[in-house]
C-alpha cells in the first residue's frame, strides 16, 4: 500500500482526522496527517495566500515519500484541503511559493499517484476564496495531470432550502455555486465537489465535517466506499 497524506479542511486541525488516519493505517496504508492546528489557518483568512499550509503539506509529503519504495504517495484533501492540494501539484508560481523550499516546481505531481478529495468546493462565488480558486481552475482545470488519478467524493445529504434545518446548507451552496436549492453535504454542493475528467462519486447521507456527530466522509462505515481507489 502506498503511504497516504491527509490534508485537513479550512480552519480545521489534524486532531479531527486522527480516527481516519488510524482507520487507514489499520487497512495497511502508512498514513500521515499534515500537523495543522486551527491557528495555522489565521494567516490565510480573508482570501490571503495559503502559503503556510502549502509549506506544512510539503514537509509531510517529504516525510511520507521517505517511506515509499516507488517514489509516490496518495494525497487526500478534505474540503479546502482538496483545492490546496491542486495548487501543490502545480508547477506555476503561486505568489511566494516559488521562493519556498518546496519540491522542485513541476515535480510534485509526479509523486502523487492518487489525489482524492472529500467534499471539496472546487469552485466558489464567495469573494474571499474566489482569487485562490480562480488561480487553481485557470491554471489546472479539471483532472489536469494525466499521471495523477483524480477521485472526487461528494455527499448527497441535505437539499438546501430557506427554511429551518436547511438554511445553512442553502446559504453555503449559494455562496459556492450560485444556487442554494440543490443537493450537497450540508456545506459543499455536489456540483462544486466534482471535477471534469475525474472519477466523481456521490455518497448518500454523508455530512461534511469530521466533527459532525453523524456520519462523515471518513467514518468507518463510509471508508470502504472510496478506499479502494487508493490501492
Amino acid at each position: 500500500m502506498l503511504p497516504t497524506v491527509i490534508l485537513p479542511g479550512y480552519l480545521e486541525g489534524a486532531i479531527a482526522y486522527l480516527p481516519l488516519q488510524q482507520s487507514l493505517q489499520n487497512l495497511g496504508f502508512p498514513t500521515f496527517t499534515v500537523p495543522l492546528r486551527r491557528r495555522d489557518w489565521l494567516p490565510t483568512l480573508g482570501g490571503r495566500p495559503v502559503t503556510p499550509i502549502l509549506q506544512q503539506l510539503d514537509q509531510t509529503v517529504k516525510l511520507a515519500l521517505a517511506q515509499s519504495s516507488t517514489g509516490q504517495i496518495n494525497l487526500i484533501g478534505h474540503s479546502a484541503g482538496g483545492w490546496i492540494s491542486r495548487i501543490y501539484l502545480g508547477e506555476k508560481p503561486y505568489l511566494g511559493c516559488n521562493e519556498l523550499n518546496l519540491i522542485a516546481p513541476g515535480n510534485a505531481h509526479h509523486h502523487i499517484a492518487t489525489l482524492l478529495t472529500l467534499g471539496t468546493p472546487h469552485i466558489s462565488q464567495e469573494r474571499w476564496t474566489r482569487w485562490n480558486l480562480d488561480f487553481v481552475n485557470d491554471n489546472y482545470p479539471g483532472a489536469f495531470y494525466a499521471g495523477v488519478r483524480y477521485v472526487c467524493v461528494a455527499g448527497k445529504t441535505i437539499f438546501g432550502d430557506r427554511r429551518p434545518g436547511k438554511w445553512l446548507a442553502y446559504s453555503s451552496y449559494q455562496q459556492t455555486c450560485g444556487v442554494g436549492n440543490t443537493w450537497g453535504d450540508g456545506i459543499t454542493p455536489i456540483v462544486a465537489a466534482h471535477l471534469q475528467g475525474a472519477e466523481n462519486l456521490v455518497m448518500e447521507n454523508v455530512y461534511h465535517s469530521p466533527r459532525s456527530p453523524k456520519t462523515w466522509y471518513g467514518s468507518p462505515e463510509i471508508l470502504p466506499t472510496w478506499v479502494s481507489y487508493l490501492t
